[in-house]
């Protein structure tokens, strides 16, 4: 099994997907509804309340997202933060090396989601994303 993407609902996926493009992803859009943001190991997923028809109406309500954190490694933390700490709705942590070895900055796109991008700064952490 392979873990291949995660679909964010909104009620504005212009503005959610002008959110993660500004982190550095680039969308490509199925509809004026749907979009995805694609890595080389996942993809995020942007979709209109109303794709969620297909599957049953109401059973994912955009900003709601309580438990969930997107994560993304970036190249450069501190510069990401540069970045975006005029744009984002919240800034929850600013760059933080965490005892697991990874610098993190904790944001909140523009729907409320919890963002984690991160860069690995230990020795086992890099070596621990060498190889992903």
């Amino acid at each position: 099994m392979d873990f291949v993407s995660t679909r964010i609902i909104t009620d504005d996926v212009k503005r959610l997907v002008q959110f993660y493009e500004a982190i550095g992803l680039t969308a490509t859009w199925y509809t004026d509804g749907f979009a995805e943001l694609s890595t080389a190991s996942a993809t995020l997923a942007i979709g209109s309340r109303r794709t969620m028809a297909m599957f049953g109406a109401g059973a994912a309500v955009p900003e709601r997202n309580q438990s969930v954190i997107v994560e993304f490694r970036v190249k450069d933390v501190d510069e990401a933060c540069r970045k975006l700490e005029t744009m984002v709705t919240e800034l929850v942590q600013r760059p933080t090396t965490q005892p697991w070895g990874n610098r993190s900055l904790l944001v909140r796109d523009p729907d409320g989601n919890l963002v984690n991008l991160f860069t690995p700064v230990t020795a086992e952490a890099i070596r621990k994303y060498s190889r992903s």
